[in-house]
């Protein structure tokens, strides 16, 4: 069944229909507007049986439900989402594995988004290659653990192991590279569990499955914190293998620094108000950076989230920029707090992966400890720089340096 009708009827050129992987357009409501033949061969469909029902119908039930509370929120709130796995169900009742890039557009006065399709083949494949890589990390860690010992040599020693040293030092490069393709396919796996938990939890909360009581609704919240929590650290992770192994892309342009701030302000605000914690922000209206909006609105949510979180109550947190060098050529943007503050012992460390100021069992607040490292990689990438100055029951100021003008 190659589900192949004329390209003027659905709007789907010759080219797109004939894709290598699968393509719908769907509105706002779900309504499917268009569809490939490789999409409709996939599923076992013809066109007509595809078009005018909602996408939730060819997804299956964890799927239609990450659909419904992370998928398309994301696509709506961001324009586009980006390696999704989903697995969309086959009319003959059997689940097809694929990634999904998807992009939201104005087309012909409402919103569209345009979904591709690639089908997962040889998932087992991949993952005992990922397993192998794992254990030449193990084995080439193993090789550096007694490379270290041997640095108790002699000189003369040490100049004849010079190409063995090489060597260990290639296998260590290809087993960081190897643990970051691990983590990063690894993360795509474990989230969608999560996201499926949370959605089932979600559910059971709304009394679909019948009335709880207000034991269970506390057990079902502490299973709903636990797994956003989960996810946050997964997608930490996700974020960290992502710039390690270099696959990070910067959409760099002229961005208004007031829009940005002015963008993640109601992400944070219900968390300043619930703690009593003041906030301001002086941003000029017409300050701009020559950076990407979306990883500069990554940057600044974060430092305001750990703002938020080792403020106490009553305390505050301020948002300001200023333009610096003699020729105007770059820009700050500075998050200060009256928060603990920092030990100066630490401070040179907190921008390193997994490290928490805090490492006691009963520190103020959780998480992975990659935030502020991640957030330093993206400030890089973009030809910027993130800093820090903070002193114990003072508060801290974490400031974001970017390209005020276009390179030349």
């Amino acid at each position: 069944m190659t589900g192949r009708l004329s390209d003027v009827d659905i709007g789907v050129d010759s080219l797109l229909d004939a894709a290598p992987c699968g393509f719908i357009a769907f509105a706002d409501d779900g309504t499917i507007r268009a569809a490939n033949a490789t999409l409709c061969d996939m599923l076992g469909y013809v066109r007509d049986e595809l078009q005018g029902r909602r996408l939730e119908s060819i997804l299956n039930l964890g799927s239609r439900i990450f659909y419904q509370t992370h998928f398309f929120p994301l696509v709506k709130l961001q324009g586009r989402a980006e390696e999704i796995f989903l697995l969309l169900r086959s009319k003959s009742g059997d689940d097809v594995a694929t990634l999904c890039n998807a992009v939201r557009r104005q087309r012909g006065g409402e919103s569209i988004t345009d979904c591709v399709f690639m089908r997962v083949h040889e998932r087992q494949k991949f993952e005992d290659a990922l397993l192998r890589a794992k254990k030449a990390a193990e084995e080439a860690n193993e090789l550096l653990e007694r490379q270290a010992m041997e640095l108790e040599m002699s000189e003369q020693q040490l100049l004849e192991q010079g190409e063995e040293l090489e060597r260990q030092r290639t296998l260590a490069e290809e087993a960081n590279r190897a643990k970051s393709a691990f983590l990063a396919t690894m993360s795509h796996e474990l989230r969608t569990p999560l996201n499926a938990i949370g959605g089932y939890v979600q559910l059971i909360e709304l009394g679909i499955q019948g009335p709880i009581t207000e034991k269970q609704a506390d057990s079902l919240a502490r299973i709903s914190r636990a797994q956003r929590h989960l996810l946050r650290l997964i997608n930490d992770i996700l974020n960290l293998a992502r710039i390690e192994a270099g696959r990070v892309e910067y959409n760099l342009a002229s961005c208004h620094l007031k829009e940005m701030v002015d963008a993640v302000l109601p992400m944070v605000e219900p968390q300043l108000q619930s703690r009593g914690v003041r906030y301001s922000v002086d941003v000029a209206p017409d300050l701009t950076a020559y950076a990407d909006r979306e990883k500069v609105q990554q940057i600044l949510l974060n430092l305001l989230s750990n703002a938020t979180k080792f403020t106490p109550a009553n305390g505050s947190v301020a948002v300001t920029a200023a333009v610096m060098g003699e020729r105007q050529e770059r820009v700050a943007l500075a998050v200060r707090d009256t928060g603990v503050g920092i030990p100066a012992e630490r401070l040179a460390q907190v921008f390193e992966p997994f490290v928490q100021v805090d490492d006691s069992h009963a520190r103020r607040a959780e998480g992975s400890g990659l935030g502020l490292a991640i957030s330093r990689d993206l400030a890089r990438g973009m030809g910027g720089e993130l800093t820090a100055e903070s002193e114990v029951k003072v508060g801290s100021a974490f400031t974001l340096t970017l390209p005020a003008l276009l390179p030349t």
